[in-house]
């Protein structure tokens, strides 16, 4: 590729890009929410994982879990959206995620499905919508009964506070 190509700038999430057609995310749930990640971008998903704290880590890093002798950071995305914590009887689930600089473990409520959106179902985040929030969100597709909120993953893997 030449020095002056240009490469047209698409979403982290995987969302979708003039007009492509459908794409694959896997889904969870925090809080009630109905969110989705590119699932090419999902390593696996497992039940809850003990942690070892990691002092003055910031409050989103949940702790460290060790899976299969590699060492991952765990981020509770409820403290990451801003959303209150889980009760003390529940438990979250892991999706690990692969980064750039190795895995990372998103906690969250509830695994979903893997769902295919059609391109035309898919909405960028509104303007109206803060900042904070809106980069943490890719876009947005309506589903039968449901919005289906796309993760940034980018951006919420950043450990310190929503933007």
């Amino acid at each position: 590729m030449s020095s002056n190509a240009t490469v047209p700038a698409t979403p982290d999430s995987g969302a979708p890009v003039n007009g492509e057609e459908a794409r694959r995310y896997a889904t969870f749930h925090v809080a009630g929410l109905f969110f989705g990640i590119d699932v090419l971008k999902v390593q696996e998903v497992l039940q809850y994982q003990e942690m070892t704290q990691v002092p003055l880590a910031p409050e989103v890093v949940q702790g460290l879990i060790n899976l299969r002798g590699q060492i991952v950071t765990a981020l509770d995305m409820r403290r990451r959206l801003g959303l209150p914590d889980r009760g003390p009887s529940e438990s979250p689930m892991n999706i690990v995620v692969r980064t750039d600089d190795g895995a990372v473990s998103l906690l969250v409520d509830e695994i979903g499905n893997v769902v295919d959106c059609p391109g035309d179902a898919y909405e960028q985040p509104p303007e109206n919508m803060p900042v904070a929030q809106r980069t943490l969100i890719d876009g947005v597709y309506k589903l039968e009964g449901k919005l289906l909120l796309i993760l940034n993953t980018r951006m919420a893997l950043d450990a310190g506070p929503a933007q």
